[in-house]
C-alpha cells in the first residue's frame, strides 16, 4: 500500500489574538498573563503524546508497508525480527518538528545502519511537494514517506512531532513528543543486541483508509456524529429532508499556520466567514468537524470563545470522521444531499462554495 497520500494551548492562542487585535481585547488580569507565560508546549505535547499512545506499548507494531518520496517501499514487517524502527511523525508547518530535526538526521548519520529510521509527514494541512522541498532544505537522508492517515491511526497520533519505536522483535516500547533524555535511553534499549531467546512478534493488521474512503458520487449510508450540544446528526440524511455540508477544520488553523501557511490559514478564515453567512439560511444544515490533533475539548472551548463560530462542531478526537470522509487537507467542505449523496468536496483553494451550496439547496 502507499501512504500517499500545533495545537495551540489555550494560552498560546489568546495570546496570539491579543497580538493581532491590540490593547483593546487586552483586558487579561495579571494572573492569566502569568498563566499565559507558564504554558509549556513540550511538557503539553509530551503529555498528550504518552496518553494516545499508552496503550500501544508492548503492543506489535504495525504490519504495512510504506512507499517513500524516492519510491522506495519499506515493509516494516519484513523488519520486525531484524532491526529496530524508529518512526518520527513531522509535519513543515510544525515550529518544534524544525527544531528538532537536526538532532533526527544527526541520530540517522551515526545510526542508520542499526536501525529503520523513517520521517513520517503526517499529510494533514501539508504535501508531498512540500515534504520534498523540505527535504532539500534541512539536507535529510532518512526515508521520508507522506501518510495519508493509515500510521496515523495505526500509531494513535496526536502531536507533531510523536516518536515511535518498535524494537527488533517488532513490540513498541516509546511513544513521546520530545527529544529529551527519555528519548535517548529508549533509544539506547533498542539498539541493545537482540536477546537470543526473543522471537519476533507477528504485526498489528492495518487496513488501507484509502480503499474505504467516502468520495464524490458515493452515498453514505451508516453514519452520525454528535455534537458538541448534544444533538446527533445523522448523514445518511434518512431522518430529514434537508442537504448537509460538513466542514473539517482545525482550531490552530488561522492563528498557528498564519506565518508558516499563509494561505492555508486564510482559507481556514475565509471558509469560517463564508459558513457562518451560508448557515443563516435554514435551507441546509451544517456541522464542524475540528482535528484531534493538538487538540482537546478544552482548545475547543477556547476556539468557540474567541472566534465568531456559528455553526455546532463537535471535536473528531480519534479522526474517524477524517478518515471515513478521507480528508487529510484543511479546510474541507463535503456536502452531502437530501438522499445522502455526496455531491461535493471542496479544498483549501476552492473558492466557490457558496455555487455549490446554492446547487445543493436545488
Amino acid at each position: 500500500m502507499r501512504i500517499a497520500n500545533t495545537k495551540l494551548s489555550a494560552a498560546i492562542l489568546l495570546a496570539m489574538l491579543v497580538g493581532c487585535f491590540g490593547p483593546a481585547h487586552a483586558t487579561e488580569t495579571t494572573e492569566q498573563q502569568d498563566a499565559d507565560q507558564a504554558y509549556d508546549q513540550d511538557a503539553d505535547g509530551e503529555q498528550r503524546a504518552k496518553a494516545a499512545g499508552e496503550s500501544l506499548i508492548g503492543q506489535p507494531g504495525p504490519e504495512l508497508s510504506i512507499t517513500t518520496l524516492d519510491g522506495e517501499t519499506i515493509d516494516l514487517g519484513a523488519l520486525y525480527g531484524e532491526k529496530p524502527v524508529y518512526i518520527k511523525f513531522w509535519a513543515t508547518w510544525c515550529v518544534p518538528c524544525r527544531q528538532q530535526m537536526p538532532g533526527f538526521q544527526a541520530f540517522q548519520e551515526a545510526h542508520g545502519d542499526d536501525i529503520q529510521v523513517i520521517a513520517v509527514n503526517t499529510g494533514y494541512a501539508d504535501t508531498e511537494e512540500s515534504a520534498r522541498v523540505y527535504r532539500e532544505e534541512m539536507g535529510l537522508t532518512m526515508p521520508i514517506t507522506v501518510d495519508d492517515g493509515t500510521l496515523a491511526e495505526a500509531l494513535n497520533l496526536r502531536v507533531t512531532p510523536q516518536h515511535v519505536l518498535i524494537d527488533r522483535s517488532g513490540h513498541i516500547t516509546h511513544i513521546g513528543h520530545r527529544d529529551d533524555q527519555a528519548l535517548e535511553q529508549a533509544l539506547q534499549a533498542v539498539l541493545e543486541p537482540a536477546d537470543p531467546d526473543s522471537a519476533a512478534t507477528e504485526g498489528a493488521a492495518v487496513k488501507d483508509i484509502d480503499a474505504n474512503a467516502l468520495t464524490v458520487g458515493d452515498t453514505v449510508t451508516h453514519l452520525d456524529v454528535t455534537t458538541r450540544d448534544g444533538t446527533t446528526i445523522d448523514l445518511t440524511r434518512k431522518t430529514t429532508d434537508k442537504p448537509l455540508g460538513v466542514v473539517f477544520f482545525a482550531t490552530w488553523c488561522e492563528p498557528y499556520l498564519a506565518e508558516s501557511q499563509p494561505e492555508t490559514s486564510t482559507a481556514c478564515r475565509r471558509v469560517r466567514e463564508t459558513v457562518n453567512q451560508l448557515s443563516e439560511d435554514q435551507s441546509v444544515q451544517w456541522v464542524g468537524i475540528i482535528s484531534g490533533l493538538w487538540t482537546q475539548e478544552s482548545d475547543v472551548e477556547s476556539y468557540l470563545d474567541t472566534t465568531e463560530t456559528a455553526i455546532p462542531v463537535l471535536l473528531d478526537a480519534e479522526g474517524d470522521i477524517h478518515r471515513a470522509f478521507g480528508v487529510q487537507q484543511i479546510p474541507t467542505v463535503v456536502l452531502i444531499d437530501a438522499d445522502g449523496k455526496i455531491t461535493d468536496k471542496l479544498g483549501p483553494q476552492d473558492t466557490a462554495l457558496g455555487e455549490a451550496v446554492e446547487r445543493l439547496s436545488q
